[in-house]
């Protein structure tokens, strides 16, 4: 994994925003001869709003006050690039709906501080899993890497002797 310290657009259309991190990223990274880079960003939308990553417990609570009850749309962009060619970007869309929360369940998660560094406030894999009413689609790209689309793209990414 090569960081690529890339400053994160969070406003726009969302599918283009994500495409657009994710490009920005892989190219970032300066791919070498033989190599292939793969740029991810994922992105909370709602109603065509981009929910990034909040800043602070204030901005959090609001976030996840916002999902709550209501179905959003995790959409990441991936872009593969390499030393020679054109990159390419792709998207895979996700619907997550929440569960109806009160403050008390608001107040618990933003103090659990998982909030911090994710895009919408929240992770699914951890607990943020009990924000979650159902997911329509692939739980990966609700972590942050859209598995089933790269290795649709890449299947050779799982190796030789694959059956």
């Amino acid at each position: 994994m090569r960081p690529s310290g890339v400053e994160e657009i969070e406003a726009g259309d969302p599918e283009s925003a994500a495409r657009d991190n994710a490009l920005r990223k892989a190219l970032a990274a300066e791919p070498q001869a033989g190599e292939l880079v793969i740029g991810v960003d994922t992105i909370v939308a709602l109603d065509g709003a981009i929910y990034g990553k909040p800043a602070d417990e204030r901005e959090a609570a609001a976030t996840i006050r916002a999902l709550s009850g209501r179905t959003h749309t995790v959409i990441s962009g991936l872009a593969l690039a390499q030393a020679t060619g054109a990159p390419q970007t792709h998207a895979a869309f996700t619907s997550v709906t929440f569960r109806t929360l009160d403050e008390d369940l608001v107040s618990w998660y933003v103090a659990t501080g998982e909030w911090r560094d994710r895009s919408g406030g929240y992770a699914i894999q951890q607990a943020g899993g009990a924000l979650i009413r159902s997911i329509e689609g692939d739980y990966n790209n609700v972590v942050g890497l859209p598995l089933a689309l790269l290795l649709d793209l890449r299947p050779e990414l799982l190796g030789a002797g694959r059956a």
